[in-house]
């Protein structure tokens, strides 16, 4: 991903802190999907070399799985890693489980790997993150900032060829790309570590990055916001998951070793020399395009569907190559007088022209989408029980708070049926958090 990588097996990411802070401070022990509501504080140096405390706060409504962030940063990755990108990725989920190394021709055909996938796109793109002291690569200083990751449109047909629609959040994906460049890892080392593994291996990478030894860390530190280990687990435990982690690293030559040390009472600390694994170079391999898999489910060769993506925008081809599968799931073959690719290759010819627009089909069946999502929104009355014995200015503010609730699980493409279950989850876990505040 960094500098725009087109190597399948390497992945860069951007600012680590958004894992650290977003998916990390979940106990390591969990395999289940994490709370809805977390708050965490991380430490660092401003400019004048004082250290300070930045606090953070990550809704996330359908909770998160500690593998969530696999698919963060891979699909964070296959976007940048095309020339022409604008922050949004359209392919299909088996182009990127397959870039991902998640399936393959022979063994692993999809199956599990979809339904995973496509929850993880579920409770990411509900996540919202809050910070007081986030660094701002684009700036160079510390902000008050608060996004999301992204947003989705997926086909509602299951077998559709059509492809999934990622949208970045602008301010998220712009801190990415300004920081993207500062860090790399290695997609097979990263696959073959257990979540915590993971962790401390992403935040190795970047200080590895810069220095072969790093400076002294604070064990409970690292254990709790890298590893995300719980406060409430002993010291001794601490130390013996860290070991492992560091067990793990060394077999894969990612660290040399990690010393501990003791600093006082109760206190240790870390350093980790660096491993030869960040000696060798990585294979570099051309960038497939998520659209050529659909050209060719179009009906192109090989040589055709490169020609297309040389020749014209693909801005351009991603929008007509989604009308012309659309067209044909709508309308059957038929509709197609000299076959879909001639058609994808007319439209493509007038469309750069200028002198041609998207069908009136396809705008308004856009119109019809967008019409009925509105209303869904608009229509949605709480269900909770009891609501209708509510004083009515308390019912009206609860169905404000559900139905706001209600319309951002719309927002980001949930089913109707599937947002408004998740909105009353929410609402009445935001509630029991509430009463036990004093």
């Amino acid at each position: 991903m960094a500098r725009r990588s087109h190597r399948p097996a390497t992945l860069g990411v951007g600012q680590l802190t958004l894992v650290e802070h977003a998916l990390c401070p979940l106990d390591a022990r969990r395999s289940a999907v994490s709370s809805l509501v977390h708050e965490a504080t991380f430490r660092f140096s401003d400019k004048a070399r004082r250290r300070q405390t930045g606090n953070v706060r990550v809704l996330c409504p359908l909770g998160l799985s500690p593998k969530d962030e696999f698919f963060l940063w891979g699909l964070l990755a296959l976007t940048i890693a095309d020339p022409e990108c604008d922050g949004e990725l359209h392919a299909t989920r088996h182009y990127c489980l397959r870039r991902l190394g998640m399936i393959d021709a022979k063994v692993r055909r999809g199956g599990r790997q979809y339904s995973d996938f496509t929850a993880a796109i579920e409770r990411l793109a509900c996540v919202r993150y809050q910070c007081d002291n986030f660094y701002d690569p684009v700036r160079a200083e510390h902000r008050r900032v608060a996004f999301g990751f992204f947003s989705y449109s997926l086909p509602l047909d299951d077998d559709s060829s059509r492809a999934w629609r990622f949208a970045w959040d602008p301010i998220f994906f712009e801190f990415v790309r300004a920081a993207g460049g500062s860090l790399r890892f290695n997609l097979e080392i990263y696959r073959q570590l257990d979540v915590a593994g993971r962790r401390l291996y992403l935040f190795l990478t970047k200080l590895f990055f810069r220095q072969s030894v790093t400076s002294r860390l604070d064990l409970n530190e690292v254990a709790e916001q890298i590893l995300g280990v719980a406060s409430s687990v002993s010291l001794r435990d601490k130390k013996a998951r860290l070991l492992r982690c560091v067990n793990q690293l060394s077999d894969l030559d990612v660290v040399e070793r990690g010393d501990i040390t003791r600093v006082g009472k109760g206190t240790f600390a870390m350093v980790f020399h660096r491993g030869s694994a960040f000696r060798r170079s990585a294979t570099e391999s051309a960038f497939e395009s998520p659209l050529h898999e659909s050209l060719l489910s179009i009906g192109f060769d090989v040589a055709g569907a490169d020609r297309i993506l040389r020749r014209f925008k693909h801005r351009l081809v991603r929008e007509w190559v989604d009308i012309t599968l659309a067209a044909r799931e709508r309308f059957g073959p038929h509709f197609f007088k000299r076959g879909a690719p001639a058609y994808l290759t007319d439209n493509l010819k007038h469309a750069t022209a200028g002198c041609r627009t998207p069908p009136d089909w396809w705008s308004e069946l856009r119109r019809e989408e967008q019409r009925a999502s509105a209303e869904r929104a608009k229509g949605v009355h709480a269900t909770s029980a009891g609501i209708d014995q509510l004083a009515p200015n308390a019912a009206d503010a609860v169905n404000d708070v559900y139905g706001s609730i209600f319309a951002q699980f719309l927002a980001a493409g949930q089913p109707e049926d599937v947002a408004r279950e998740n909105a009353r989850r929410f609402d009445a876990a935001r509630e029991q958090l509430a009463k036990r505040k004093p």
